[in-house]
């Protein structure tokens, strides 16, 4: 941030408020444990995101002569799939030290997704520590409409409960599932990504992810070369406006921006390529007809949705903790547990990286 912030606010939201006595229900004296870490809407204003030199801490460890000897201490390592999701247990990430965190930004690059089990110490460690660990991956993003804990923006927050929804949740259509890349219209979207579950339901509300650099190899030479000569605009303006609806928190922090970014981006550390459109925030391709755009796009949000070869699931157990690389995969939530009006109330860590770097060199990226 450059410029300074106007706060607003002195005392909780009514969303709050509401949020807080849900938790507690109706058995006053069954304090819900994170109740410190439910979302407030405050009415602070943000100035616009500014340029910054983002140095990616994968390289470092590049240099180290094991970058995996953070893993050395697992007592279990397994593959979800060959190519996208590796689970772990043993590790515990509040004790990893800067070397350590280096590593860990490699191996999420390098497979996409990393899934650590039994992180309560991770997780009760609170939103001071938070902040501190996003840090060191990247400067962090402060989400334009989200909820966030009292006082701590820089934590994003979804929240389900049986009487109020936080999320960007569109409600007509047949499914709940929707491939995106976090918050894409930034210049400067994010790299590697933390989140955890603070409450979730008994069943349901698992995350799916995708490998982008494994839908894109499922293209021909050909098409993909093609795809590489393109750029599209990414817009915020859509989830701007289904806050300004009233819904989620009914609050825009940030004025909306949209940014153009390479269809197939390169990744900064380990030079794979991927592809870079999701149906939430890609809006059309620049330098062909609208008709055209729109007929392409199509092709690759459906290639996306029907490439369960490529994809992995994650079942949400307590203590879960789970890294990816926005870069190089999509995810999407699963709102199957409604019915339930069970709590799931999680955190997102959103650090920011690199403008994405464009796999053909020289791609003019202006308007």
């Amino acid at each position: 941030m450059s410029s300074t912030i106007v706060q607003t606010q002195s005392e909780p939201a009514p969303a709050a408020l509401k949020l807080q006595a849900s938790a507690n229900g109706k058995h006053e004296k069954e304090e819900y444990r994170y109740s410190h870490l439910l979302p407030v809407f405050s009415q602070d204003h943000y100035p616009p995101l500014t340029p910054f030199e983002h140095s990616d801490p994968g390289h470092r460890a590049l240099n180290h002569p094991n970058p995996r000897s953070f893993l050395d201490g697992a007592t279990s390592i397994i593959e979800l799939t060959p190519n996208l999701g590796t689970e772990v247990h043993g590790v515990n990430l509040r004790a990893l030290d800067s070397d350590a965190r280096d590593q860990l930004a490699l191996e999420v690059a390098r497979r996409g997704l990393v899934v650590f089990r039994d992180q309560q110490e991770f997780i009760d460690a609170g939103p001071d520590f938070y902040r501190e660990w996003g840090s060191h991956f990247g400067r962090l993003h402060i989400h334009p409409t989200s909820g966030h804990p009292q006082g701590y923006p820089e934590v994003h927050l979804v929240y389900r409960d049986a009487n109020s929804s936080f999320n960007f949740e569109i409600e007509d259509s047949i499914t709940s599932t929707v491939w995106h890349s976090d918050v894409s219209y930034e210049l400067q979207p994010p790299g590697l990504t933390t989140f955890f579950l603070l409450s979730q339901p008994s069943t349901g509300g698992d995350t799916l992810f995708t490998s982008q650099v494994s839908s894109l190899k499922k293209l021909s030479p050909q098409f993909v070369a093609f795809l590489k000569t393109l750029k599209a605009v990414h817009s915020g303006i859509e989830q701007a406006n289904f806050s300004r609806s009233g819904k989620r928190g009914g609050i825009v922090r940030r004025e909306p921006v949209e940014h153009v970014h390479p269809l197939v981006r390169k990744h900064p550390v380990t030079g794979e390529e991927a592809l870079y459109v999701n149906r939430q925030f890609t809006r059309r391709i620049l330098g062909l007809k609208r008709e055209e755009s729109e007929t392409l796009l199509k092709f690759l949000y459906d290639h996306i949705d029907k490439g369960g070869d490529v994809q992995a699931r994650v079942h949400w157990t307590p203590n879960t903790v789970v890294l990816w690389d926005n870069r190089v995969t999509a995810h999407s939530a699963i709102v199957d547990y409604g019915e339930s009006k069970e709590r799931r109330h999680g955190a997102r860590i959103t650090p920011q990286a690199e403008r994405p770097i464009p796999a053909l060199e020289g791609l003019d990226l202006s308007v």
